[in-house]
């Protein structure tokens, strides 16, 4: 059963505010073991980043504006994701975000089956912090080059935790 582990960076948190993807990273996993295929690209989003944003992830204005915009690496990010169970860390943010860039194509919503491990980890330890790095710590998973966020690690990171999670042996 093939899977992929997902992770995008923003300009910012609302799509109602017109904020857009900068990153979209992911990784199959077959039978929970990575298969070395991954997608990722950084993305033009036609607009400023916000100050919060680029604190969180460190894409700047000049080095995103030289990249593709997302309308062109559609169609090889949705080929990679076809038929295939995608695991996400907060996946209402990160869909609503991919959601929203479909659309300004005119793509329909994505369709894949979504897990969640933000809603996982909230289920197996109530009250506890469910953050990637609060999890990482938790399963002693080193995230130690993790300075930034930045969506290609953290889909590393989250491919161990998921493991974890679903109490499977990494």
């Amino acid at each position: 059963m093939k899977e992929i582990v997902l992770d995008t960076e923003t300009t910012g948190i609302s799509v109602q505010e017109g904020h857009r993807v900068v990153e979209i990273a992911c990784v199959e996993l077959e039978n929970l073991i990575p298969t070395g295929n991954k997608f990722h690209t950084c993305l033009n989003p036609e607009r400023k980043v916000s100050e919060q944003a680029f604190k969180i992830h460190g894409f700047g204005d000049n080095f995103l504006s030289k990249q593709k915009k997302f309308f062109e690496v559609k169609d090889k990010f949705l080929n990679f994701i076809k038929n295939k169970k995608l695991i996400i860390h907060n996946a209402e943010f990160d869909i609503a975000h991919l959601n929203n860039e479909l659309s300004l194509c005119g793509n329909e919503n994505l369709s894949n089956e979504i897990i969640d491990t933000l809603i996982l980890a909230r289920e197996k330890f109530p009250g506890s912090q469910v953050s990637l790095d609060a999890l990482c710590k938790r399963f002693r998973v080193d995230n130690s080059q993790r300075v930034q966020h930045n969506a290609l690690l953290d889909c590393h990171l989250l491919s161990k935790v998921y493991i974890n999670l679903i109490d499977q042996k990494e």
